[in-house]
């Protein structure tokens, strides 16, 4: 979870992202003036919808760090009802959540540190197409220099060779 400030109504806004490190797609997000547990959880559900990751037996690992929406009672109950393992990375550690991080420090980069916004509004509109463009036109080096949704697309029906992922 990142967050932005919104200058026009002098508060903050939360940025809670779920990225697959294979093919660094942002699977799905909330983007929100608050951020709990049951946020965290819609948008884990969201992603597994998106993934049709439910009806699977072997279904991913979370990662997430040590925030209150992830060591709520609510995620941890829904993780459990979703059959999804929950891996928390100690305290202190962000280098253990490199993909998220490296996405944040980008959304920060290219969109968040880049503009004032006047309303939620506008910040909201902002990171939904910042969203679009990461996933649909960046380009990652990693990734056979392709767009994540490209890339994900390809993966399902050609094996790729890409550099080692490391979690």
């Amino acid at each position: 979870m990142t967050y932005g400030y919104i200058e026009g109504e002098e508060r903050f806004f939360f940025v809670l992202s779920l990225i697959d490190v294979y093919d660094r797609s942002v699977i799905d997000y909330h983007i929100g003036l608050s951020c709990s547990g049951s946020d965290a959880v819609k948008t884990l559900q969201r992603s597994l919808f998106k993934r049709q990751k439910f009806e699977q037996t072997n279904k991913p690992v979370i990662r997430t760090d040590n925030g209150p929406q992830f060591i709520s009672h609510v995620f941890e109950a829904a993780c459990e009802r979703f059959g999804i393992e929950h891996e928390r990375i100690p305290p202190r550690t962000p280098n253990m959540n490199a993909h998220i991080e490296a996405f944040h420090r980008l959304l920060e980069e290219e969109c968040l540190g880049r503009m004032a916004f006047d309303s939620y509004e506008e910040a909201y509109q902002a990171v939904m197409e910042y969203m679009k463009f990461y996933n649909e036109r960046r380009i990652h080096s990693s990734i056979l220099d392709l767009p994540p949704h490209e890339f994900y697309k390809k993966a399902q029906t050609e094996s790729l060779i890409i550099k080692e992922v490391r979690v």
